[in-house]
């Protein structure tokens, strides 16, 4: 696999690869010595996981790490995890080595993170949730939330603050269709609302958070204003992907008034389209600030930032 990962980054003109380690011993000897600005990392290795290997790199050398991991459940548990703990993305490993185009996104992926500001931090449980499940009155609005690169960490913390009987929430992330799968697993297992994988005919319910599975399909809300439902479709990559948060808020814009639509941390410009179209129909919008984004790519175009504190202002979602 080394060997691969290699191949496939020396082969780009912008990469230039300093080393390599065969476990962690050895790959914390080489960070110091080598001071790479990007790291590959596999969840699985000998001896000290990728895992915890990448916990220490985020509480004493920050840099921007690349997760190679099985897209098995076991594997995709791992990755989402390392998403958590703060890795820049993550990367579906071949099942068939001898395929050409093995590891053949991964340059652009390490050209990315490359430009990803990643931040030491210390080790600490998300914030005390602020809302009881009494405290809060659903006043028959939306929202949709596309996210990228470095959206994880973002979405888990703003999510964990929702009351049980939160307002219908969309969520578009970007991921390969078996780690979206451990994701909406892992949130349901760590949040009050109950988190699902969108379904074709799912109705837009308090209390739920509707996550697009991916794969070959995006995810579109339709309906009515007072009865959305959640609608997979097929179709090609939208901005470089699948599912697009272009896709989602193009499809809300009827809800008008209705919905709140966010952009958080990522690269590109997925969502700016949608959430412009979603804005003129009446739509409340919110994009990340560029100090708190992981890559400001995403909420950057035209969008009007506002601080982590006042990404959710309850105040204008209840009674």
């Amino acid at each position: 696999m080394r060997r691969l990962i290699r191949l496939a980054l020396s082969s780009d003109p912008r990469i230039e690869v300093v080393g390599e380690a065969r476990d962690a011993v050895q790959a914390k000897e080489k960070i110091k010595e080598l001071r790479p600005d990007v790291m590959t990392l596999d969840v699985e290795m000998p001896g000290v996981s990728g895992l915890q290997l990448l916990a220490d790199l985020m509480t004493t050398t920050p840099m921007p790490v690349i997760m190679v991991s099985t897209e098995t459940h076991r594997g995709s548990a791992a990755a989402v995890e390392a998403l958590a703990i703060g890795a820049i993305d993550c990367l579906g490993k071949p099942t068939d080595a001898g395929k050409a185009e093995a590891f053949s996104a991964l340059a652009d992926m390490v050209v990315v993170a490359s430009h990803a500001r990643v931040t030491k931090r210390a080790p600490e449980s998300l914030p005390t949730r602020s809302l009881s499940q009494d405290s809060f009155i659903w006043n028959g609005r939306y929202a949709l939330i596309g996210s990228s690169t470095g959206g994880i960490e973002a979405l888990e913390r703003i999510l964990n603050d929702f009351p049980k009987n939160c307002p219908p929430t969309v969520v578009v992330q970007h991921m390969p269709e078996s780690f979206l799968a451990n994701f909406a697993q892992r949130l349901n297992g760590k949040l009050l609302p109950t988190v699902q994988l969108a379904t074709t005919g799912a109705p837009l319910l308090p209390g739920n958070i509707y996550l697009a599975p991916g794969g070959n399909t995006h995810l579109t809300i339709s309906g009515q204003r007072n009865s959305p439902v959640c609608q997979l479709i097929e179709g090609e990559k939208r901005s470089g992907h699948r599912p697009s948060i272009d896709h989602l808020f193009d499809s809300a814009s009827f809800l008008g008034d209705y919905a709140v639509s966010v952009i958080l941390t990522g690269m590109g410009r997925d969502g700016a389209d949608g959430m412009l179209r979603m804005r003129k129909t009446g739509s409340t919008c919110f994009a990340q600030d560029k100090d708190s984004s992981v890559v400001w790519g995403c909420p950057r175009p035209h969008m009007t930032t506002a601080p982590p504190s006042a990404w959710w202002p309850w105040e204008k979602w209840g009674e």
